[in-house]
């Protein structure tokens, strides 16, 4: 496993109709590095925006989907996701402000 730094963790957020929704209750969804932990992803938040408290870290595995072109056959990249909690007297992330 690599040596991964907190910048190498969060490789971009997840902007969907669900997790928009979901920032109502201070919960962020990203796309994180596959070999990345819950502990990782956490201290990568709290590096990265100013102000923030985790409070959990829930993440989930999608394996990559096998697909075909002819007779090749193929498959997508794996992803992981985490949905990251914020404590209650934790400032909001900005990022997602403008959406």
């Amino acid at each position: 496993m690599a040596d991964l730094k907190y910048y190498d963790v969060l490789l971009k957020p997840v902007i969907t109709e669900k997790s928009m929704n979901s920032m109502a209750e201070k919960k962020y969804t990203f796309l994180v590095h596959p070999e990345a932990t819950k502990t990782q992803v956490k201290e990568a938040v709290e590096k990265m925006f100013a102000g923030t408290k985790v409070k959990s870290v829930n993440t989930l595995n999608q394996a990559g989907k096998e697909k075909r072109r002819g007779i090749t056959v193929g498959k997508t990249a794996k992803i992981k996701k985490a949905i990251v909690a914020l404590t209650a007297e934790s400032k909001d992330i900005e990022f997602f402000e403008g959406m």
